[in-house]
């Protein structure tokens, strides 16, 4: 009796471990730890000589007259996705076939005054003249339309990973935000031309080339709303 009580209790304490470990571990969570191209990059001394030239413009990584773009490697542009999706479609399909087979039987007749042979055609004709008859149809009717009607507007800052051998720009940028254990994560990349960033450092998402845009979230929302791995699994093999 002691031995099951003790059974029966480890498999519970077991098992509510287990949960609160998994539960735990199922919670969003940001990592605010410095990207590793921040911990690549050195740091800038606090004092630097410059030597005049004598120019009234200014000398310097931000001279006077100089736009606040970005040029370099690690520069920040503001990227402004405004994306909207509109399509509609509809579609009728409908067929029809009929079709009609018949087939008579034969008659023999006799054309002689031959009573015997008379006798044998009317024979064979009462054996003979069986008619055959088939009729078949078939129809299909389908109809189906969609509608979609989507839109999506944010701001993402991202950065020049690349700066390619034509001038233009491979950016990359990630931002999340974490509220009430709700996460979301928006991430954006893709080439820009230099050309196409305005006087405001900011760029259109509909300017970038190959650009890819993702939006998810993460929590107890997205966990109630998405079928548990198990059962897609059965739906993804069940031939039925």
């Amino acid at each position: 009796m002691i031995n099951n009580f003790l059974l029966i209790f480890t498999s519970l304490y077991t098992i509510l471990l287990f949960s609160g470990c998994t539960a735990h571990l199922m919670d969003p969570e940001i990592d605010f730890e410095p990207p590793v191209y921040v911990e690549q990059m050195p740091a800038r001394e606090s004092e630097q000589d410059f030597v005049s030239t004598g120019s009234i413009f200014g000398q310097g990584d931000s001279p006077l007259f100089s736009d606040h773009k970005a040029m370099h490697v690690n520069d920040i542009v503001t990227v402004i996705i405004s994306e909207t999706a509109k399509s509609s479609s509809s579609g009728a399909k409908q067929l029809s076939e009929a079709d009609s087979a018949s087939l008579g039987g034969g008659l023999f007749s006799s054309g002689g005054g031959n009573a015997a042979v008379s006798a044998a055609a009317g024979h064979l004709s009462g054996l003979t003249n069986v008619g055959f008859g088939a009729d078949s149809t078939s129809s299909y009717k389908g109809a189906g339309s969609a509608t979609k009607d989507a839109a999506f507007t944010t701001t993402v800052s991202a950065r020049i990973v690349k700066v390619l051998h034509n001038g233009n720009y491979f950016v990359s940028g990630k931002r999340e935000i974490l509220i009430d254990q709700q996460k979301q994560v928006i991430q954006i990349s893709g080439v820009i031309r230099p050309y196409d960033i305005d006087q405001y450092n900011s760029i259109n998402s509909s300017k970038m080339s190959d650009a890819k845009i993702l939006y998810k979230t993460q929590g107890d929302v997205d966990r109630a709303t998405e079928q548990g791995w198990g059962t897609k699994t059965v739906e993804a093999i069940w031939p039925f």
